[in-house]
Parts: C-alpha cells; structure tokens; sequence
C-alpha cells in the first residue's frame, strides 16, 4: 500500500496533509490525524469527531438517559481530548480514551445534578422548553420514557451494548473493541438484551433512536471551538531531509465563498514526488476527501519510540515518523532482583514493603524448595533476607491486618496440606493456625469484608470446586458454596470492592479457559461475567490497584507470555495494558503504594518441566501516575522522574 494524502477543508480553506507508510502495513489512522493536531492542523481533529461521535454519544446516552445530556457531554468529550491531546501517549487508544473521558464526565453531571435543587434545574432550562408542548411533540416524549423505562429495567452491560447498536449504529466488532471484551460477550448481551425487551420495543427503539442522532453541523461546532484552543505542538523528529517540514499542512487554495465543503478531483503531487500519482475523491462521515496515492516514499529516520519497560529503542520503518507507539497506558521499569529464583511462590505488600516468600527453584536440573524470605524496601530497591519458612509450593497466600498468611499446597512428599501458617513481618515470626478442612495445592486465595477465602485447588485424585471461609479473629473456617462450571487448576484470583473474582485456568483435559467468575461473599453467591478474559491463559498472577484487577502473564501455547490485562469489576470490560518486559507464567504480583509488581516465575517449558527459573522483578507505574522527587519533594509526572534519570 502507498502512502496517502488527506484533502480537508473547512471555512474556504483546503488544508493538504500527508501520511508515510512504514513497511507493508500502515499504523493506526488516528496516530496519523492526531500527529497532524499536534502540529498546527486543528482542522484536522474534525475526522475523529466524526468517526467516534455516534458511539460517544450513545455511551453517554446509556449512562444519563437524556439526549440532551448526552449531547452536551459529547460536546465537552471531544473539546477536552483536544485540550489534553499533547498528553495521550498512545495514539492507537484513543477511543479507550474517549471512553474514559466520557465515563467520567458522565459521573460528575449525575452527581451535580444530585445535589442541585429542582428549582435551579427548572431555571435552568430555556424558555422553549416550558412552552406548552405539541400533541405529537408530547406523543414523542412519551415513546422516549417508555423506551427508557424498558431499557433502564435491564442489566446495564445489555442496555449499554443495546444503545451503542441501536443509537451508535455500532457493529458487534466495534462494540466490543469499544468496551474493551470480546465479539462473543457482545453478541451474548445483545442477544440476552432483546430477548427481555419485548418486540414492539425493539422496533420502537430503533424508530425512536435514529431520530436522536446527532445533526449534521455537531462536527463543525467542535471544529470551531478547537480552533480557538492552543495546544502544545510534539517534539522535532531528528532525521529529517532537507527542506521537509514536520508542518505538513499547507494551504492549497482558496475556494470560492461556500460555507460547505468541497472536494476536488484533480491535484497535483507534491513537488518532491517525482512518480505519477493516482487520486480519487471519497467520503467520510460529513467530510469529503481527495485520497491521492503516490509512489513517493519518503525516507525518514527517528530516534523516538519506547522499547519494554521504558527503555529507548532505535525505531525500524515501523515505527518511523509519526507512527502511534503501540504499547498500552503505562510503564514497567527493572527493579533490584531477588537474591534467590523461584517460582509457585507468594509475594505479598505490608507496611510499605514486599515480603517474597516459598516456592521452587531449578538447579541443574535437580528441584530445590525454597524456605528463605525475602523483603524488599522500595525506597532502596534492595532485597533482604528473613526467617525461613517451612517447604511449601503451590499454596495459597494473601495479607490482612498487618499479616501475611500462607494456606494448603504441597510438600517435598507431594502431599497435599491443610496448613495454614501466619506470618508477622514486624515480629518476623511464625504462627500455626488452625487447619483449613479441605488439603489440596494451586487453590485461589482472596480477603474481601475482613475474611480469607480458599477456592478451589487439587487434591491428590481431583480437581476441587470447594469453598471455605476463613475469620482470623475467630480461628475458625466454615464451608461456602461451590464455584460452579467445571473444577479448574492454575486460576487467578483477586479481590475488588468487596467481591473476588476468579480468571481462566485450566480444565483437567488441560484446556485453557478466559471465563471469568465472581462470588459475593455476603449473598454467598457465584455468577458468570459477561466479559470474558481475551486472553486464554493458565499460571498466571492477578492483583487489585485502584479498584481495577490486572491479570499479568501466564502460559501461552507453547511459552510463557508477558500480556498484562486490566479488569474493570464496575463496568465488567477489559482493556489492554503494556506488557511486561519479561515473559512470565507462576509469577507472584501485587501492588504497593500506586504501583504493581511482578516478581519471579519461570519462562518457558521443555518437557514436563518448568525452566528458567527467574528472580527478576519489574514494577508497573499507571500513566499519569505522579511520585515525589526525592530531590525537589514536588509532585512530578513518573515518565519526567525517568526521563531524567
């Protein structure tokens, strides 16, 4: 494929702007338009206004459930992505960003609105609005609050992808993309949403709905607005040929007075390009292109781009020019490794510090248990040595109240346990518990209300669905419902908002899974998300940070891999994060003061055995994430505290 060149004009001025190719495939056709925003083209934003607005505003509509609202919020959406568009680092996310901005906005007006008197809302509206209405006019009105009634009395995530259909006129694909599952869990919901409403609803949504969409002149109101807003331009590229400009929009002519647009048919190549061109004229949304392919490739080098973990890396034509960097929000830097490799480990934040503990390790070719602990200070990026444990693996592990408890697994014997060991890292002592009922290794273990629950795991013959409950105060353990579907080994569990939520595994046929469970230990109840994991994956980690779950490497087909994966409870949606710069499966992750960390685990399997043993540890830092310098004391954005190091 060619590289292209976009026409847009607005207001009588035609903007050309040019587009590079790197190797046989081109990168994302918003990193193209937002590098042109970047650097002077305010014009240029109207392509994505017009490309996302339809979903925008029907995302905003499912949370308030008032056009009017969600049309002011689609408004404020895109002029504020504007505002903040010097900051997206990843331009391949901008519609998971737009996502963000809306939910949030969302969130705020609900809750204005819940603190304001009805007198002020009544003042606030325009004088048309009290008018009397017309009997069609209120007929309309009507229909809209019955449909809302109907659609409100659906779960969210079904009236949510029944709105993005119907209202965003938003293929299966795109919704699913958009809400961060899969394809499989929006046709679920859509087909679970319509079965409940009944059919003279449906037909009147979608009557009712492509009445609402947004008008025509929606686009040119925010392409108006952003002309007025300055925006930070990006850095020079180092490399350029002499006489390119990084100001690729140049004014091409000026058209006659006409306030639409207006395309053209014929336009010359650029001077540089000395190969015939082809063009042809097509149409997006409300804004003609002339589309012209030339043979022309020019040749540019960089210094820019961002290799794993943060690290500086000499881009290929891939990543030449104004190509979108493809890694996800975030950032995972190299920390001080342990003093010892292991893997089937726990590791565990208290008090400020991380506590590595148990495990196995791999020495020429002979299995070493591992009974040192390990903790690790942060602020020194230094491991040290603590009390020994007994031989342990595969257990179950989590902290509370200060202390850290290690649950089940198995032995040098291969027996399955039943113990349950407290540690107090203040004291740095060891405390027997009293026994968990059921021995058995690989189980979950996750808190939620001040208690422990061990899910599932192995018994000598079989895979176990049991649940039991742990009080620490109490000492005692009682029996819960079991997880439902098939008993699973090597799961993930974590715990957000009270709930826990168990993440893929695999079947005793060793097939990999990406369903995903949640139990609520109040109700005593199990029930199936609709979002499943995108990724099917056994011998991964999971931990909680910020209300969010992140699913961190794991086994793939053959190898270990290194996808990170966030899990929003609330909204049950996933979304891709930037991968850990070591491939990892029997890892041990959990968070700390704002940040992840992935510590350990093995790399890959030759065999029936694990090898590659690893001591690595790696901390995840979330975009705009801030820390105080230890220099200045100030609060500074993480990526500055790197780039200055």
């Amino acid at each position: 494929m060619a590289p292209f060149h976009l026409l847009l004009c607005h207001n009588n001025v035609v903007y050309y702007t040019q587009s590079y190719q790197g190797g046989d495939k081109m990168r994302t056709e918003d990193g193209e338009i937002i590098y042109q925003c970047l650097n002077g083209q305010s014009t240029a934003f109207g392509f994505l206004v017009d490309k996302y607005k339809a979903c925008i505003f029907a995302f905003a509509y499912s949370e308030l459930g008032n056009f009017h609202d969600a049309e002011d919020i689609t408004q404020d959406v895109f002029i504020k992505a504007y505002q903040k568009l010097n900051t997206l680092k990843q331009y391949d996310r901008f519609l998971a960003w737009l996502y963000s901005i809306t939910s949030n906005l969302c969130k705020n007006l609900i809750r204005s609105k819940r603190n304001r008197p009805d007198k002020e809302f009544i003042e606030d509206q325009s004088p048309d609005f009290l008018i009397e209405p017309s009997i069609d006019s209120y007929i309309d009105d009507m229909k809209i609050e019955s449909l809302n009634d109907a659609i409100n009395s659906l779960p969210k995530i079904y009236s949510q992808a029944l709105t993005l259909h119907y209202l965003g006129g938003m293929n299966v694909v795109e919704i699913a993309r958009f809400l961060g599952t899969t394809t499989d869990a929006i046709k679920h919901r859509l087909s679970r949403g319509r079965t409940q409403l009944k059919e003279e609803l449906i037909a009147m949504m979608s009557e009712s709905f492509s009445q609402q969409k947004l008008q025509a002149g929606f686009t040119f109101r925010i392409i108006e607005a952003v002309k007025q807003i300055k925006i930070q331009p990006v850095s020079t590229i180092k490399g350029l040929p002499w006489g390119l400009s990084l100001a690729t929009g140049i004014i091409i002519a000026v058209m006659s007075l006409n306030p639409n647009l207006t395309s053209f048919d014929n336009i010359g190549a650029p001077v540089y390009s000395p190969l015939p061109v082809e063009s042809k004229v097509l149409k997006v949304g409300e804004i003609p292109v002339d589309v012209v392919k030339t043979s022309n490739i020019a040749i540019l080098s960089s210094n820019i781009g961002k290799g794993k973990g943060g690290e500086a890396k000499k881009p290929d034509m891939q990543n030449a020019f104004f190509m979108a960097p493809q890694a996800e929000g975030g950032t995972w830097s190299q920390k001080a490794d342990m003093d010892i490799p292991r893997m089937s480990h726990g590791v565990c934040a208290v008090n400020g510090k991380l506590y590595a503990f148990g495990g196995l390790d791999r020495v020429n070719g002979v299995i070493k248990w591992i009974t040192t602990i390990e903790e690790y200070k942060p602020e020194l990026n230094k491991w040290i040595k603590k009390s020994d444990m007994p031989d342990l693996a595969s257990f179950g592990y989590t902290a509370l109240n200060g202390k850290i408890y290690i649950i089940g697994g198995y032995n040098i014997n291969n027996a399955q346990l039943t113990t349950n060991y407290e540690y107090d890292p203040s004291s740095n002592t060891w405390t027997e518990k009293s026994d968990m009922p059921t021995g058995r290794s690989g189980l979950g273990i996750a808190v939620a209300n001040g208690k422990i629950y061990a899910i599932g795991g192995m018994s000598n013959v079989a895979l176990l669905s049991v649940v039991e409950e742990y009080d620490p105060l109490t000492d005692k353990w009682i029996k819960k419902a079991d997880k439902p579907d098939n008993p699973k080994m090597f799961f993930s569990v974590a715990s957000a908002n009270n709930k826990i939520y168990v993440f893929g595994g695999r079947t005793k046929d060793f097939v990999d899974t990406q369903t995903v469970y949640e139990y609520d230990p109040i109700a005593n109840a199990w029930k199936l998300k609709d979002s499943e994991m995108p990724t099917f994956r056994a011998f991964m980690s999971a931990c909680e940070l910020n209300g969010k779950i992140y699913v961190i490497g794991g086994y793939g087909n053959i190898d270990a891999i290194s996808t990170v994966e966030e899990y929003d409870p609330i909204l049950d949606s996933w979304e891709k994060k930037e991968d850990t710069p070591t491939k990892r499966m029997l890892c041990a992750a959990t968070s700390l003061d704002g940040k992840i960390y992935a510590v350990g685990g093995c790399q890959k399997i030759e065999g029936d055995f694990f090898e590659s043993y690893s001591s690595s540890v790696e901390e995840y830092t979330p975009e705009g994430w801030k820390a105080v310098s230890p220099q200045s004391k100030l609060p500074t954005k993480w990526g500055q505290i790197k780039y200055n190091k």
